[in-house]
């Protein structure tokens, strides 16, 4: 079992930046990957960015290359989302998930956080 929550969201203008949090806990050790993924309204939900958990490897979604960054911290079981430049159409809540090798294939996600909403004004 997996614990996910998510922090970090908020009001920002058109061209700031946020970093949102994703601190896991109970059997993080299986976890495989964690990634995270946003719906804005009206629109389904879609990925943004990942990282392998053991080997640091990243993905990015189009959008997202060059002004977002995913990282995590071993030590506090926690992954982070730098957003820089952020554009109206960043828009939406975001959600961390965990896949989790334990649970189903590696690359379907298992574990999912509450959402934290990033809201961008001009």
């Amino acid at each position: 079992q997996v614990q996910l929550v998510e922090s970090g969201g908020g009001l920002v203008q058109a061209g700031g930046s946020l970093r949102l949090s994703c601190a896991a806990s109970g059997r993080t050790f299986s976890i495989h990957a964690m990634g995270w993924f946003r719906q804005a309204p009206g629109k389904e939900r879609e990925f943004v960015a990942s990282i392998r958990w053991s080997a640091g490897t990243t993905d990015y979604t189009n959008s997202a290359k060059g002004r977002y960054t995913i990282f995590k911290d071993n030590a506090k079981n926690t992954v982070y989302l730098q957003m820089n430049s952020l554009k109206f159409e960043d828009m939406a809540v975001y959600y961390c998930a965990a896949d989790d090798s334990w649970v189903r294939d590696i690359g379907t996600y298992d574990y999912w956080g509450q959402g934290t909403q990033v809201t961008v004004s001009s």
